[in-house]
């Protein structure tokens, strides 16, 4: 009788390991052989944004042609998101903004960047957070944001956050105690709060302000004024995960690297006219490596940010 239930016990205790393993899902680590399961390319978007799928569906196509898996799409709502599912080996590609990639490395994520996106063939990777204002606020400087209510993007936002943080303290501005912060959760919700007046300045990055919105119609030429331009940032980061296997790890950062741009997606029939890569609409990626994104931590450095820590 012991020995039945001792039995019973064990096969008990492998069937609930079994249920508990099963839970975890399979990691990026075990992925990689030809019958593995599909990948995994995460995003979030930059603004409000119902078609992120859509507009990464070119780059998804290519990815597959080149792997011959299957490319899932998972749009996050936040990069925090993206960090601990990478992190749990959910994810085998992701774009993050490159001070979330900072963090997810910090963060003890294997994935490395391999391209970075950049709005025209040729140009470096990179782009600018602009301090905004409505014209004839007597808004001028980033010093004049003392005492105002201040939208900012998300704490997670290299644009939206990290470089106006710093460019505050550079100008004699406390972000924590002489400003009255909000988090908007978007560059284009920022941008349209300054425009309505719910904040009285704010930060986006630079075409979302210069480009996006009035293509958009939602933004009239002039309706803002950009009181502040920071220096030059590293783009946005495709990240792999180092735990895929080594040729499928090279497959995809070479496809990364040189095909993931409008002229290789429209050459080879994955789009046609404008040919979106992403949703901020640029040309697509080119090669960078993790030793780009160190200007990152140089700011992290000089802001103190503890997320950096």
């Amino acid at each position: 009788m012991l020995g039945r239930k001792r039995r019973a016990a064990a096969t008990a205790a492998v069937a609930t390991l079994s249920v508990l393993l099963a839970a975890c899902g399979p990691s990026a680590a075990n992925r990689g052989s030809a019958s593995s399961d599909a990948l995994v390319f995460a995003a979030i978007p930059s603004e409000d944004s119902s078609s992120l799928r859509q507009d990464y569906r070119p780059v998804l196509d290519m990815l597959e042609a080149e792997t011959g898996k299957e490319v899932r799409f998972q749009q996050a709502t936040d990069y925090a998101a993206i960090i601990e599912d990478q992190r749990a080996g959910k994810i085998d590609i992701a774009k993050y903004g490159p001070f979330s990639y900072v963090l997810a490395r910090k963060k003890g994520v294997e994935a490395t960047a391999v391209a970075a996106q950049t709005e025209k063939k040729g140009k470096k990777p990179g782009y600018q957070s602009y301090a905004i204002t409505r014209p004839g606020t007597g808004i001028d400087s980033l010093a004049d944001f003392a005492g105002e209510k201040v939208c900012f993007v998300d704490p997670t936002s290299t644009s939206g956050y990290l470089y106006p943080t710093a460019g505050l303290l550079e100008a004699g501005v406390d972000p924590k105690t002489d400003i009255r912060p909000i988090m908007s959760g978007g560059h284009d919700a920022s941008a349209l709060a300054v425009a309505s007046g719910q904040c009285a300045a704010g930060f986006a990055f630079d075409t979302m302000v210069s480009r996006q919105l009035i293509e958009q119609g939602q933004l009239e030429p002039g309706q803002l004024e950009v009181v502040w331009r920071s220096e030059v940032i590293p783009g946005d980061p495709a990240v792999v995960s180092e735990g895929l296997a080594p040729k499928l790890r090279e497959t995809i950062t070479s496809a990364l690297r040189n095909k993931a741009n409008s002229d290789y997606l429209r050459a080879h029939g994955f789009c046609t006219g404008k040919c979106r890569v992403g949703d901020t609409g640029g040309w697509g990626f080119t090669r960078v490596d993790d030793s780009y994104y160190d200007t990152i931590r140089r700011v992290c450095a000089t802001t103190r940010n503890k997320q950096c820590v």
